[in-house]
């Protein structure tokens, strides 16, 4: 008898655990082409009016905010917290990760190639006439993406810490708070592949950002001024950041916002720039979440989006 109680204590726990932990999404994987695989997330009770594509930041990135040695899930939290209020995405994988696959030079990739990428995602979804809205959300390096993108192709655009300045600009910046010389040696650098389309490399320090083979894609970069570009967005937009970004700090943000009179600004207390709360300004306390997928979103980060879509529709 005592044992058949327990059982039944048991089951009745994990019974009311599969309640309080409802799934309030469903996915699915999508192909758009050879290039772009990736997930569809939709509200799991609703049909939802509005998608977003999520874009993601600078590196070998996957649709979920992960590198290999770094896995915090930002943006695969993001979509399923948002499906939760109603709300569907798309997230993919950039498309280096089907370049080296499909064994394409890394040479030939440019910032217009991954704008074209969301492009003709937008374009596979407005086909299949499921979705009202089309929102654009890209982060960090993801902006400057999505802003290009969203030109007469969405119906409203998200920056998610996206820089205000061109990106040899801030990686000046950047190397020149380390040492004045370094700066100073790096704006060379960037002047002469700006002019000759290529430039030598003695620094290793350098290396990740003059690699013969990232030239190309640098300069291609080099060619955007953030600022100029969203002046053209006629749409809604909103440019969220954290104070607590160690990557692109609030200025940038604010640029943004200065050069877009359609634009709301949100400067989220504490969050970082994978989207979690740190409040202790110690940088490897900062860093450290960066490979903590299990630590929660910023409380405020998904409310301030739902609000900004349910606006719109």
């Amino acid at each position: 008898m005592k044992k058949i109680s327990i059982t039944l204590i048991l089951l009745l726990n994990i019974s009311f655990s599969g309640f309080a932990q409802e799934v309030k999404y469903t996915e699915e994987e999508l192909s758009i082409n050879e290039l772009i695989p990736g997930t569809l997330t939709r509200p799991a009770d609703q049909k939802a009016e509005s998608l977003i594509i999520f874009i993601q930041g600078s590196g070998p990135t996957d649709r979920d905010g992960n590198q290999s040695m770094m896995k915090n899930d930002g943006m695969k939290k993001m979509a399923r917290e948002l499906a939760g209020n109603g709300i569907a995405s798309f997230r993919f994988d950039k498309r280096i990760f089907k370049m080296m696959e499909l064994k394409m030079k890394i040479e030939d990739l440019s910032i217009s190639d991954m704008a074209g990428d969301v492009v003709d995602i937008l374009n596979y979804f407005k086909a299949k006439d499921e979705f009202e809205n089309f929102i654009v959300a890209g982060h960090s390096q993801g902006s400057l993406i999505g802003i290009l993108a969203s030109k007469e192709h969405a119906d409203a655009f998200i920056s998610l810490a996206g820089p205000g300045q061109p990106i040899d600009d801030i990686i000046v910046e950047q190397y020149s708070k380390m040492a004045p010389e370094l700066g100073e040696s790096t704006r060379k650098k960037f002047d002469e592949l700006e002019e000759k389309g290529t430039t030598e490399n003695d620094n290793p320090m350098l290396a990740s950002i003059f690699a013969p083979y990232v030239q190309p894609f640098i300069k291609s970069w080099m060619q955007y001024d953030p600022s100029e570009e969203i002046k053209d967005l006629d749409i809604p937009v909103l440019i969220i950041n954290g104070t607590m970004d160690i990557q692109t700090e609030p200025k940038e943000a604010e640029m943004l916002h200065s050069a877009n009179e359609n634009s709301k600004l949100v400067l989220l207390e504490n969050m970082n720039h994978i989207f979690r709360k740190v409040e202790s300004k110690d940088r490897l306390v900062n860093t450290k979440s960066y490979n903590e997928p299990n630590r929660p979103l910023h409380p405020e980060l998904i409310p301030v989006i739902t609000d900004f879509i349910k606006e719109l529709e």
